[in-house]
Formats: structure tokens, sequence, C-alpha cells
């Protein structure tokens, strides 16, 4: 696949921090068809107006592939790459961005050592993260985490003005950055957001010529914005995608477990495992567990993260048998009932004692 030819706005020019934020594909990718499709598809769209395809939807369970299908498109098209992890408890201010008194050098000797190196490494941030993202390196938290520490920071740099005459500084979000300056950004599971007037907030941004009300200006969408909405079918205090926002995407996609020619072959790259028997096995294991977890309604995946986790834990030499319990089993359920009916679809099938004799095999060198 030659991705040179999906480039969108070859004449664009961008800075280093921006070149480095492009994916590069590594030697262990393998092009999918849904990637293939979706970088024809908007290729050839790009530049007819109203039928531009410029919001993505990957739907599909853990592991399928969403978020490496993003990246892939950042390679694709030529553009910087971003997220943003939704959380249940988001508000405005982090699909916007947060407003920030600058606050005098002896006024910061009151804070504890913790805010006061957040908000120098605010005050010195060159605009190429987001005020969230500050926070995370700084403290090393997580994106909610940090969102909650933002809004800590900012009661308490209220307090430490308040009836002086203060500076005050924006710090656009990710979604903000990336709309105003044409990344490709990913936006994970915003399903689980609550709050109806966050959902109104990312649904203005996802019209092809929609604008964000920042508290200091109006900004319209870039031209080369691209947002791809990676949704988990699966995942914990996920609620239907909102229907407005699934009304603003322009292609979706349903991402399962790919076919088993393909697993194997990813399987190859990623761990560097070549035997096929091995690899067909465990594949076979996992595209059985997953239809069966299906069938049952077990709220856990059979993905391809634990295939290539159990190929790689058999590859250092763990038994095959043992490691399909604490690499896949074991992340689809812990329950016990549960547990006895995934054992009995590979029994069902043979599979147990065909590992069984594969490993028997592979420990007398005969595969």
């Amino acid at each position: 696949m030659n991705t040179k030819e999906y480039i969108l706005s070859p004449s664009r020019q961008w800075t280093d921090t921006e070149k480095d934020q492009i994916w590069k594909k590594p030697a262990s990718h393998k092009v999918s068809e849904e990637e293939q499709r979706i970088s024809k598809e908007v290729k050839r769209n790009w530049n007819r107006g109203e039928m531009k395809i410029a919001n993505i939807l990957l739907e599909g369970d853990a592991g399928s592939g969403k978020t490496q299908l993003a990246k892939a498109l950042s390679a694709n098209f030529g553009l910087p790459y971003t997220k943003v992890t939704c959380f249940a408890d988001m508000d405005k201010s982090d699909i916007i961005g947060a407003i920030l008194p600058v606050i005098s050098t002896e006024r910061l000797e009151k804070l504890d050592s913790a805010d006061r190196s957040v908000l120098q490494a605010l005050y010195e941030s060159d605009g190429f993260q987001s005020a969230r993202e500050v926070l995370m390196d700084v403290l090393g938290l997580t994106q909610e985490a940090a969102a909650l520490k933002m809004k800590q920071l900012l009661e308490k740099a209220a307090e430490l003005t308040e009836g002086d005459a203060v500076e005050y500084r924006f710090y656009p979000s990710e979604i903000v950055r990336a709309f105003q300056n044409g990344y490709l950004l990913e936006i994970q599971e915003p399903n689980v957001i609550r709050d109806a007037a966050v959902l109104m907030a990312l649904n203005s941004a996802m019209e092809l010529d929609g604008s964000i009300n920042l508290p200091t200006e109006i900004i319209r969408r870039h031209p080369d914005f691209i947002a791809v909405i990676t949704t988990n079918r699966s995942y914990a205090g996920a609620r239907p995608l909102n229907e407005a926002l699934r009304d603003r995407v322009q292609h979706s996609e349903k991402m399962d477990l790919p076919a088993k020619e393909v697993m194997i072959e990813r399987a190859m790259a990623k761990t560097g495992c070549t035997n096929e028997l091995v690899l067909n096995l465990f594949a076979e294991a996992i595209i059985i567990l997953d239809k069966t977890a299906r069938a049952h309604a077990i709220k856990g995946v059979a993905g391809m993260r634990s295939y290539f986790y159990w190929v790689d834990a058999f590859e250092g030499g763990a038994p095959a048998a043992e490691a399909l319990y604490y690499k896949v089993i074991y992340k689809i359920t812990t329950d016990s009932e549960e547990v006895q009916i995934l054992e009995g679809a590979l029994k069902a099938h043979g599979l147990l004692d065909k590992i069984d004799e594969m490993e028997a095999g592979v420990k007398k060198n005969e595969f």
C-alpha cells in the first residue's frame, strides 16, 4: 500500500514537533481492509464539499485494533496524531480548555511544591501541549486525574489572586488544538460522557463547518481536521453512542476479530513466532472463545491483544495451557461458571487436547 497517495495536504508545512506527531508505521504493522477502505474513501471525497468525509467511527471490542487503525490513518493522511480519552465526569472545560491566572512569584511560594511546579510548567509551556497534558507529564497522572487536578488548581489560583488585577492566560484542550490546527484526533469512548452540555459542545465541533466558542475567541474547524471516534462495545459504563454525534459521522466501521490468516500474519510480525501450528491453534482458540463469550453474554473479550500475549508467553517458555488462563481466559472472566462455559467450548472443539499434543511435540522437537 503506497501511503503517499493518500496525503491530504501535501503542501502543508509542519513544525518539527508536529512532524513527530505524524505516526510512523512500525515494521509489524499490517494494512487491514478497513484501513484501505477508509483511506480511499477519505481521499476520494476530500475536495467534494458536503460529501467530504472527516468524521469516522470505529466501533468494536477491546483489542480489535481501533487505535492502531486511527494511528495508521495519521500516517496515511500525513496529519499529526493526537487523542483524548473521555470519562464520565468530563465538563466543558475538558472540551474547550482552561483559563488560568498568572500568579506572581511571591504568591506562588504559598503553594505546595507540586502545585507550584505544575503552574510553572504551564506558564513555560510552548502551546504544543494542552494544560491536561502538562499535568500528566509533571505529576504522572491519568487523564481523568489530571482533569480533576486542573479544577483544584483553578480554585486555588482564584483564592490567591482574589481582589488583584491579574493577567489571565488561556490553555486550549487537546480537542481545540487538533480542531484549530488540522490534526487527526482520536476521541476515545465519548459514549461514557454523562453531561449533556459536554456532548452538545462535542457535537458542534463535529460539524464540517463547525466552530467552538472559546472564552477568548470563536474558532472555526480547520479544513484538514479529522475526528476518529473509537468506541468499545463491551466497555463498562458505556452507553449507546449519542445519536446526534453518530449522525455527524460520514463513515463507520464495525471492528471485529480479523480473519484467522490475518491474525496469524500479525502475530508473526508482533511476536517473532514462526511456528504456524502454534499460531493456528492459538488463533482458533481465540476465535472460539470470542464467539462463546458473545453467545453467552459474557462481558469480557478474547481479542488480538490476548492472542499476541499468549503467543509471546509461549515463545518465552510458558506452558501453553497454563498461559491460556492468565493471558486469555481470565482477561475475559474469572467467574467460575463462565470459565467452565469457555473451557467447555474449547473441549467441544478438541482444542485443549490439540494444544497439549502440540506442546508435547514442541518439547520433542517434532514441530
